[in-house]
């Protein structure tokens, strides 16, 4: 699976989706996440490895535990190939506004 494709299935999850907002909002430890979440610690750590294996998340030891912050180089790969789709799209229409409507002259 392509990395843009592991990235998209992993965010296509809602639990992941909202463990990833809560990261992006601030880097936090498994318990911090857990406490936000109806989902227990284990399952937690299970989304995190999904997160972290496809590079939207990375971890930095901390103590005993794991402190979770957004992985920019992951996350700027997946912008980079959305953005390709952003360009094609305003380059057609471009060209479709900048036609002469059919009929004027």
């Amino acid at each position: 699976m392509a990395k843009d494709s592991a990235q998209l299935a992993a965010l296509g999850d809602p639990t992941r989706r909202r463990i990833f907002e809560l990261v992006g909002a601030r880097p936090r430890t498994v318990a911090e996440i857990t406490r936000q979440l109806p989902v227990s610690q284990s399952a937690v750590s299970q989304h995190l490895k999904v997160l972290r294996e496809s590079r939207l998340v990375r971890a930095e030891p901390k103590g005993a535990s794991n402190v979770y912050h957004i992985d920019p180089a992951g996350l700027g790969q997946m912008r980079a190939w959305l953005d390709r789709f952003w360009s094609d799209t305003l380059a057609a229409y471009k060209l479709a506004v900048e036609k002469p409507a059919e009929g004027s002259k």
